[in-house]
């Protein structure tokens, strides 16, 4: 999980992709953390982006860091435990702290519940990594 998360904050932002029932959607994020072992992704309640993945929790990452690259694909729940927000607001104090609060009733977090990634290069052989 480290060498995942430590990848993900290198390369800010990286890119979520969900289905907007049979279409892609892709968009741009920048807030990770990891609790309890898991990692968290954060957006809001009013978004699009969290109305797909209730609908379909299954998700992927994709970001650069110089000449390598992470792909990640996994599925994802949505965690509502006030801990969970706190923890994310923590980790992220710079992006999140004048968009959310842990109790404004629009901040909710997802957890990947099973995934797996992989960092890649043009030069050496990916390395795998479980969720």
């Amino acid at each position: 999980m480290k060498e995942v998360m430590d990848f993900l904050n290198r390369c800010k932002p990286f890119y979520l992709a969900t289905a907007d029932g049979d279409k892609p959607q892709v968009r741009p994020f920048g807030a990770v953390c990891e609790f309890e072992g898991k990692l968290y992704l954060v957006t809001s309640n009013q978004k699009d982006v969290f109305h797909q993945m209730k609908k379909n929790p299954h998700v992927a990452i994709s970001g650069m860091d110089g000449d390598e690259w992470i792909r990640l694909r996994g599925r994802v729940e949505e965690d509502t435990r006030r801990e969970a927000r706190v923890a994310m607001l923590e980790a992220n104090k710079d992006i999140l702290s004048g968009i959310y609060t842990a109790d404004d009733q629009i901040m909710t977090v997802f957890r990947f519940v099973e995934g797996n990634a992989s960092i890649c290069s043009f030069t050496e052989q990916p390395v795998c990594y479980s969720l």
